[in-house]
């Protein structure tokens, strides 16, 4: 087996997935760090009503990103260049959906930095794929 990132298509992969899995293990461990991070406001838990389904929302947000994390590290590993191609249009759509959540006022606007985020690395590994298709040929 040989695991190894071979080009700047795959490091644009492992970075995402690198980031997303630390921040999902920091929301596993403590949810109200990823809650502070989002711009929300972060309640004490004692304070919080019976119905408030917050923190396992988060919990449960927090592990999707740390799944989501590994499958990105370990496509990077593998070279998986059909999971890249396809990381590129739906991290455009996340971009689309975030900023809307932001602008409609049901997310904090800080949010849309999680919606630039996303576009960022869309275009950085759309761009990464091109450069280094061209390269190969």
């Amino acid at each position: 087996m040989n695991l190894r990132i071979r080009d700047a298509s795959g490091w644009t992969i492992f970075i995402f997935g690198l980031l997303a899995l630390l921040l999902g293990l920091a929301g596993l461990i403590r949810p109200e760090i990823l809650l502070s991070i989002l711009g929300f406001d972060v309640l004490p838990r004692a304070a919080r009503a019976g119905g408030d389904y917050t923190m396992t929302f988060m919990t449960a947000s927090a592990m999707a990103s740390f799944n989501m994390g590994v499958y990105y590290v370990l496509a990077a590993l593998n070279d998986i260049k059909s999971f890249y191609r396809w990381t590129v249009p739906f991290r455009a759509l996340t971009f689309i959906v975030f900023t809307l959540t932001a602008l409609s006022g049901t997310a904090p606007v800080r949010f849309i930095g999680v919606a630039a985020w996303e576009l960022t690395g869309a275009i950085a590994t759309g761009l990464a794929l091109h450069f280094d298709g061209r390269r190969k040929q």
